[in-house]
């Protein structure tokens, strides 16, 4: 009788251990969705301020004289982000000499220290056919004000 209560003890034991472990690994693989998620989301962050910083480049060595930079579509080097930005406004003195009224772009300003700012709307996405990004799709929107 002893030999098959002993027998009753460990199968209790298994399961419970068994249950712990399936716990366990549930916790696991919601950790690593988690972790893979946040560094895809982290990427994308420092992929946007890449687009803003090449942006600005682009706007400081643009020629002024054949027209002003509008919008750029910026691809990261392995295809896995795209970046669209939108060149909102140029915020410039009324007494500047590259100011137009007319250019819709142009934004009067009075003040000194923000001429030659810059508006910029942003959107970073995930390409979906990339193979990183079969269940990550990640949009990312900024609105910054930028000297160039």
């Amino acid at each position: 009788m002893r030999k098959a209560f002993g027998l009753v003890q460990a199968l209790i034991v298994i399961v419970l251990i068994s249950g712990i472990m399936a716990i366990a690994m549930k916790y696991a693989m919601i950790s690593v969705k988690q972790t893979g998620d946040l560094y895809a989301r982290e990427s994308a962050e420092l992929f946007m301020d890449s687009a803003v910083e090449l942006t600005l480049l682009a706007i400081s060595g643009k020629d002024r004289t054949t027209g002003w930079l509008r919008d750029m579509n910026i691809t990261s080097q392995d295809q896995r982000y795209s970046a669209d930005i939108n060149i909102v406004g140029y915020y410039l003195l009324n007494t500047s000499v590259e100011y137009n009224a007319i250019n819709p772009l142009h934004i009067p300003i009075q003040n000194e220290e923000s001429h030659g700012m810059v508006m910029l709307e942003v959107v970073v996405e995930t390409n979906a056919s990339h193979p990183k990004n079969q269940e990550k799709h990640i949009r990312l929107t900024r609105k910054t004000l930028q000297r160039p």
